[in-house]
């Protein structure tokens, strides 16, 4: 559960680092988001899925 808690507050912490030091930018990124077809954001969230997983995997396996 612990390792749950770590993983949302390392999102939160990336997350608002993000938006803090580029607001602009970041509106710019969820512009072109909402220009990507469906499919597009579809297989980039399956891909972010698979490689947030791959990284848990790893990081537990390697003792964390």
């Amino acid at each position: 559960m612990s390792l749950v808690v770590l993983a949302i507050g390392l999102v939160l912490a990336v997350e608002g680092l993000a938006l803090a030091l580029a607001p602009s930018r970041m509106e710019d990124v969820l512009r072109l988001f909402a220009e990507m077809p469906r499919d597009t954001r579809r297989m980039l969230g399956l891909v972010a899925l698979a490689a947030g997983v791959a990284l848990v995997w790893l990081a537990r396996s390697l003792g964390a």
